[in-house]
C-alpha cells in the first residue's frame, strides 16, 4: 500500500509507513513458535504544506465573534450586542462559504445560526420596547414606584391584571364606618381629595399619590372579616386605583421584591396619615412635604388608634391619647398589631 511519488506530490499531506503490531503466532522457520509482524491501516496525517490565508471575509467573520465574546457584561446591552455580532459573524462566514468556497455545508450551518442568533435578538429588543403607561397612572408610577426601581414593565403587570380605576361624585362614600368590610380592596387616590372621620368628627384628608385604606390593609392583615371603623368621602370628584386585596395579596407573594416595596410604601403612608391627625389642618402643600419626613409615631397601634376615637366625642382628647401612645408603644398589648416595621421610612 506505498503511494506513488506523483501522488503524493500532488497532494497537502503523506501517509506515514504503516504501524506494525505483534501478534502471538508462529512463523515461519521459527519452529511453530515466536511473533508475527502485521501491518495496520495508516490512520494519522500530517501537513506537508500549508494553504494560503483564506480570504478577507473569513478573517472578518472570525472577528465578529471575537468581539461578542468579549463584550462586558456589565454593559446594560451586553446581551444584545454580542447577539448582534453572532449574526454579524454568520453573515460574513455565509458570504465567503458562498462566493469564494463554494462550500454548502458551511453555509448551511451558518444559516442555521443565523437564524436562532436573529430570533434571541428580536426577543431581546421586544423586552426592551418601551412600556405605555396609562396617563392616569404616570403620576403615582413617577412619585410612588419609579423612586423605589420598580420598572415599567414590572408596574404595568401589577395595574394591567387585576385592578380597576373607579371613580366618586362629590359626597359619594368611599366606606362607611361600622358597614363596609375592610377585606375587599386597596385603593389609591389618582385625582380630587377624600375626608376621613369618625361619628362625624373630622380627622384627616387623603390627597392624590396616596393609599385611601392603608391603615386597614395593615392592621386586619392577620384578622380578617372587620369592617372599617371610620367613614371615608369624597370632598370632590375623586379618581382611584383599586385592587382587589385576594389577587393583590396572592401576587406580592409571588413576587418578594414587590411585596417588599408595598410593604414600605404602605408603612410610610400610615406614618403620614398619623402626622395628619397630629396636625388635620396640614394644606396640600405641607403634607406633601410631610412624606419627605422621618417618622416619629412608629410604635402606634392603628387598631388602639382607632379604638381611642370611639372611646370619646372630643377630637383633640384623641390628638392627646395618639400622642402618649407614641410615646409608650411598648405597653401595647402582644396581640395588637403595632406599626414597628422596618420597612417604615
Amino acid at each position: 500500500m506505498s503511494a506513488s511519488p506523483e501522488m503524493t506530490s500532488s497532494l497537502f499531506y503523506t501517509t506515514l509507513a504503516p504501524l506494525r503490531s505483534a501478534v502471538p503466532g508462529s512463523v515461519p522457520g521459527a519452529g511453530g513458535g515466536g511473533l508475527v509482524m502485521t501491518p495496520m491501516e495508516p490512520n494519522v496525517t500530517s501537513c506537508e504544506e500549508w494553504e494560503e490565508a483564506h480570504h478577507l471575509l473569513f478573517h472578518l467573520g472570525n472577528l465578529s465573534l471575537f468581539l461578542g465574546l468579549v463584550i462586558p457584561t456589565t454593559l446594560t446591552l451586553h446581551m444584545i450586542l454580542l447577539r448582534l455580532m453572532l449574526m454579524t459573524g454568520s453573515c460574513l462566514f455565509i458570504t465567503w462559504a458562498t462566493l469564494y468556497r463554494c462550500n454548502l455545508d458551511v453555509m448551511v450551518w451558518n444559516v442555521v445560526f443565523l437564524l436562532v442568533n436573529f430570533m434571541h435578538f428580536f426577543y431581546l429588543v421586544y423586552k426592551r420596547r418601551p412600556i405605555k403607561i396609562d396617563r392616569e397612572l404616570k403620576s403615582v408610577y413617577k412619585r410612588m414606584f419609579e423612586p423605589l426601581h420598580v420598572r415599567e414593565a414590572l408596574f404595568q403587570r401589577l395595574t394591567g391584571q387585576f385592578c380597576t380605576i373607579q371613580s366618586l361624585k362629590k359626597g359619594q362614600v368611599y366606606a362607611a364606618e361600622d358597614k363596609t368590610s375592610v377585606d375587599e380592596r386597596l385603593s389609591i387616590l389618582l385625582k380630587g381629595k377624600m375626608k376621613v372621620s369618625y361619628r362625624g368628627h373630622f380627622l384627616h384628608n387623603i390627597y392624590t399619590n396616596a393609599f385611601i385604606d392603608s391603615p386597614e390593609f395593615r392592621s386586619t392583615q392577620m384578622n380578617r372579616g372587620e369592617k372599617f371603623q371610620v367613614t371615608i368621602m369624597a370632598e370632590e370628584y375623586c379618581k382611584f386605583l383599586c385592587w382587589s386585596r385576594e389577587r393583590l395579596t396572592y401576587f406580592l407573594e409571588s413576587d418578594s421584591f414587590l411585596n417588599e416595596v408595598f410593604r414600605y410604601l404602605i408603612g410610610k403612608d400610615i406614618t403620614n396619615k398619623l402626622y395628619s391627625l397630629n396636625d388635620p389642618t396640614l394644606s396640600d402643600k405641607a403634607a406633601k412635604k410631610m412624606e419627605r419626613q422621618p417618622s416619629l409615631c412608629s410604635q402606634v397601634s392603628m387598631m388602639q388608634m382607632r379604638n381611642s376615637m370611639g372611646s370619646t366625642s372630643d377630637t383633640d382628647d384623641i390628638r392627646n391619647q395618639i400622642h402618649r401612645g407614641g410615646s409608650s408603644g411598648s405597653s401595647h398589648p402582644v396581640n395588637q398589631p403595632t406599626l414597628s416595621d422596618p420597612t417604615l421610612p
